[in-house]
């Protein structure tokens, strides 16, 4: 491990000399490591390793210094699966800008927990891609913003219950934090840390085509390829607009940009694990992300953008 750090390092020692620095890479990269633990054991919606990861992520907030609303940053729901009655719990809290609207970023903490037949050894879901790093991309935003204040209030939400049918986003626009018509604008990260092609796609900009703009321009300058893409209608599987938690802030006329990667073999797998992630890739994704959020941060205006609302 101490040999992975060091040549993790050097990897990047260059790069963060020649740009602006938005990243912690050795946080980034423990975030992510710490949630795809076994000791979390996949992290699966009211689990025992689900109420650790909570509370990693509850005292990641607190270092960070994200305001709390009502004094907490846990919300707990109840969703019927099955034949079972499951407790799920959002984690969130924001980052207060000049203006009372709110981009509200998302990525979602749970994952499918472990495996209870099979032939395999390995019988944990890590759920590395999918998606702790998601989550250590929300934590890295925070981070930025943190120290960077931004001009809309920030709200940072990591959801519960996205495998079980994005219970945790359901949960979250039934019982806002702030009322639905505060909300500007949603930024989604579910799996974006394992690309051999170094693509990191964005769903969103056909609904809603003013966001592009922004898109367009990070992209010129980003080392990673920021693709627009897997959001047309009536392409089936192929249109990611419902696949994750910016779905069901789509179905409330909210504006989405999602941030992800085409499947790959570890998807949905328990080799979805933290040696399988790409950490440049990933590093480099979350900059680009945190460039697009300040862009769209400074220069969006404060009225919704008008889009289609059909898939």
């Amino acid at each position: 491990m101490k040999l992975l750090c060091y040549s993790f390092c050097l990897l990047f020692a260059l790069p963060v000399v020649a740009q602006k620095s938005t990243v912690d890479s050795s946080q980034l990269m423990k975030d992510v490591r710490t949630l795809s633990a076994d000791k979390f054991e996949g992290r699966k919606t009211g689990s025992r390793g689900s109420r650790m990861a909570q509370f990693y992520i509850i005292d990641r907030f607190k270092e960070i210094g994200i305001s709390a609303y009502h004094d907490t940053y846990e919300y707990p729901f109840y969703f019927q699966y099955g034949d079972k009655k499951i407790m799920g719990t959002n984690l969130y809290g924001y980052i207060p800008g000049k203006l009372s609207t709110a981009i509200v970023i998302s990525a979602h903490y749970d994952h499918l927990g472990v495996r209870s037949s099979g032939n395999s050894t390995d019988s944990i879901y890590n759920g590395a891609d999918d998606n702790a790093s998601g989550v250590g991309g929300l934590l890295a935003l925070a981070a930025y913003f943190k120290k960077h204040p931004p001009r809309y209030t920030l709200i940072f939400a990591a959801l519960d219950g996205e495998e079980e049918g994005l219970q945790g986003a359901k949960a979250f626009v039934a019982q806002p934090p702030i009322a639905l018509q505060q909300i500007r604008q949603n930024i989604n990260m579910d799996m974006i840390a394992h690309n051999d092609k170094n693509e990191l796609y964005v769903c969103g900009t056909t609904q809603f085509p003013d966001t592009k703009k922004y898109i367009d321009e990070i992209a010129t300058g980003s080392r990673v390829q920021l693709i627009a893409g897997h959001d047309k209608p009536d392409s089936g599987m192929d249109n990611w607009t419902s696949q994750s938690d910016q779905y069901e802030f789509f179905k409330q006329k909210i504006p989405f940009l999602y941030f992800g990667v085409e499947d790959h073999p570890d998807y949905h797998k328990a080799s979805d694990e933290y040696s399988r992630i790409n950490y440049s890739f990933y590093y480099r994704a979350v900059q680009t992300i945190i460039s697009v959020v300040e862009k769209m941060d400074s220069n969006m205006p404060e009225n919704k953008f008008s889009g289609a609302t059909t898939m």
